[in-house]
């Protein structure tokens, strides 16, 4: 099923999150709209990512599909270790586009931060 559509409404953002699997409890996604099938290739995402403060993940992340990443709010530090040490730390407004199979990652954010994030398949030319 294609991506709804939807026009302007307000987004309730105290509930509708969840943890994305493989994520600590401390970081957690609302998806805003979804059509993304990974099995199959096709398909897009758009969501938000928040942190909380001093939360962390402790491998770098690679997928199949491109990741576009705008931060909204906050600081995110990229390349730290398992322990969440070092890396070097951005604050809003920063911006990555990844194509697929680019390793990113380790992520934490001191503060806590809002991204807004778009994941999607290239279109396959018949």
């Amino acid at each position: 099923m294609p991506k709804p559509h939807l026009e302007f409404f307000t987004l309730d953002m105290d509930t509708g999150w969840q943890t994305p699997p493989g994520y600590p409890a401390g970081i957690q996604q609302k998806i805003l709209a979804s059509d993304l099938d990974e099995v199959k290739k096709t398909g897009s995402r758009t969501r938000l990512l928040r942190f909380a403060p001093g939360e962390y993940t402790t491998k770098p992340f690679v997928h199949d599909h491109w990741e576009e990443v705008y931060l909204l709010s906050g600081d995110l530090t990229v390349g730290n270790d398992e322990k969440g040490n070092g890396g070097e730390t951005f604050h809003s407004p920063t911006y990555a586009c990844r194509p697929p199979g680019a390793y990113h990652g380790p992520f934490k954010s001191t503060n806590g931060c809002l991204l807004y994030e778009q994941h999607f398949y290239e279109k396959s030319v018949s």
